[in-house]
């Protein structure tokens, strides 16, 4: 895992997921013609992916563990790990990511865009028991303008999260700069780093409406 470079200037704090799988994934979900049972599986396993690498300071302990033929050293989580999806895309990397964290808790944020101001509108929130102590994993497929990711970092640090770390799918260089100003602490990990926004203020080349495309809407 090394720090995202792209073709300008690298971002202090955002890291890209380079490896061939992440590559081919991320083609297919960039192309159109991938129907939506496909583009769910796809960003499911994606996630898996970069969830790896964005957990790769989670802290554990060693524990004793005894095999059928002996003891030996094993390791057991400090805190415990809360996936907090922004819905509704977010939903997706959740559920790929509970498939090799199976004992994670979730909790969720309930935000849309307003589609002129491109600010965001809040209308959930809800955490599990217990997080206030967790390491929280912020899961967003598509970190565009930023104005969400910041506004729901602010609501999670208003908990007393202590420890938060962001993963998207496809970020683009001005969200990242966003995010990382208004919360330099939060690493942020992606598997594609895109130039632009478009006027509406989607991610270009991107992926088009990640909710739209996993839920076939």
């Amino acid at each position: 895992m090394i720090p995202a470079m792209a073709t300008e200037q690298p971002i202090p704090g955002f890291y890209l997921v380079r490896h061939p799988l992440a590559e081919l994934k991320v083609s297919a979900l960039r192309d159109r013609s991938t129907p939506a049972p496909e583009f769910r599986r796809l960003l499911q396993e994606l996630s898996q992916l970069v969830a790896y690498e964005a957990l790769r300071d989670f802290s554990v302990e060693p524990v004793e563990v005894e095999t059928p033929l002996a003891t030996t050293t094993g390791a057991r989580a400090v805190r415990p790990l809360v996936l907090v999806p922004v819905l509704r895309a977010g939903l997706a990397m959740a559920d790929g990511i509970l498939r090799i964290l199976p004992s994670a808790a979730v909790g969720h944020i309930g935000m849309f865009r307003n589609e002129e101001t491109l600010e965001p509108v809040s209308y959930y929130f809800r955490l599990p028991p217990g997080a206030a102590g967790a390491h929280v994993l912020l899961l967003d497929p598509m970190l565009a303008t930023g104005n969400s990711l910041v506004a729901a970092a602010d609501r999670l640090k208003k908990e007393g999260i202590p420890k938060l770390t962001c993963a998207c799918i496809i970020a683009s260089r001005q969200g990242v700069e966003r995010l990382r100003a208004a919360h330099p602490d939060m690493p942020i990990y992606g598997a594609a780093l895109d130039g632009e926004l478009n006027d509406r203020g989607y991610i270009t080349p991107g992926l088009g409406d990640a909710g739209d495309r996993i839920f076939g809407t």
